[in-house]
C-alpha cells in the first residue's frame, strides 16, 4: 500500500505523532524502501507534547535519517474536539499541505480505534477544503485502489486500517521497533494512547516492556483510547472533526 502510494502520487508525505502506530508505519515504510523512509514526515506540534515525546522525535529523526517537517499548531478556542487537537491541528495540517503541495498523506489510523474511523478506506479522498464525504466512500474491491485526488484535493492513505492494537505491538516486538518510553509502566501507570500533556491520561498497568504489554492486551477490558479526552465526547463530535480534516 505504501509503495502504491509512492508510485501513484507526485508528492507524498506521512504524518508522525511519535506514537506506536505512526512509528510502526514508518518502520514498514523503511522495509518497503530498503531501509529509508522515501518521503517527508510531518509532525503537527502544539508545543505541549511530553518531554519524552520530543526526545524520542529527536532520537529517531537522527537514527532513521528522517526528512522531518515540524508545523506548529496554535491552541485556541475550538468548536469541537479538544482545543489542543481537533480543528486547530487540522488548520496546521492544511497550512503545511498547501505550503509543500502534497497530494497524498499517509496516516496510521486503525479501524478498531473509533466507530468513525471504521468507515474509512485504504485510499480516502479529501476535497480542497480537506472535507471527507463519509456518505460517499469509494469502493475497494479485489485490491483495486484506483482513487486519485481532484485538482485541488488530496488522498489520505491508511495502510494500517486492518491492524488492531495487539497487532501493532506484535509487529514492534518482532521487528525491534523503537517506541516512546511513555508506553511503559511507571509507578503502576502507563500510556496506551499518546496525545499531548493536556488531553492524555495514563491507565493503570504494570507492563514495563513490550512482551508484558502484549500479555496485558490479551486479557484487558480497558479501552485503548480511554485516556484520550476527544474520545470521551459524543460520537458526532469526532465525525464532525473528521469531516473537517482531523486525523
Amino acid at each position: 500500500m505504501i509503495r502504491e502510494a509512492k508510485s501513484r502520487f507526485k508528492n507524498v508525505a506521512a504524518l508522525w505523532s511519535m506514537g506506536k502506530d505512526s512509528t510502526a508505519m514508518l518502520s514498514i515504510a523503511r522495509k518497503a524502501f530498503l531501509g529509508k523512509v522515501p518521503f517527508p514526515v510531518i509532525h503537527i506540534d502544539n508545543s505541549i507534547d511530553f518531554p519524552e515525546t520530543y526526545q524520542f522525535r529527536e532520537n529517531l529523526e537522527r537514527m532513521w535519517k528522517l526528512d522531518l517537517i515540524v508545523e506548529k499548531s496554535k491552541i485556541k478556542p475550538n468548536l469541537s474536539g479538544a482545543a489542543c487537537c481537533g480543528a486547530n491541528k487540522s488548520a496546521a495540517l492544511k497550512k503545511v499541505m498547501s505550503k509543500y503541495g502534497f497530494d497524498a498523506l499517509i496516516v496510521s489510523i486503525r479501524r478498531d480505534e473509533h466507530a468513525i474511523r471504521a468507515k474509512e478506506r485504504y485510499m480516502s479522498p479529501r476535497d480542497e477544503h480537506f472535507r471527507w464525504n463519509y456518505r460517499d466512500q469509494p469502493a475497494e474491491m479485489w485490491g483495486d485502489y484506483s482513487q486519485s485526488p481532484d485538482s485541488k484535493g488530496h488522498i489520505r492513505v491508511h495502510p494500517l486500517l486492518d491492524f488492531n492494537e495487539i497487532d501493532i505491538w506484535q509487529y514492534i516486538q518482532k521487528n525491534k521497533v523503537p517506541v516512546n518510553p511513555l508506553y511503559f509502566s511507571r509507578n503502576g501507570f502507563r500510556y496506551r494512547s499518546l496525545g499531548c500533556t493536556r488531553c492524555t491520561s495514563p491507565v493503570r498497568s504494570n507492563a514495563n516492556n513490550v512482551k508484558e504489554i502484549i500479555k496485558e492486551l490479551e486479557t484487558t477490558t480497558v479501552e485503548e483510547r480511554s485516556g484520550r479526552d476527544q474520545d470521551k465526547e459524543q460520537e458526532y463530535s469526532m465525525q464532525k472533526l473528521r469531516e473537517l480534516g482531523y486525523m
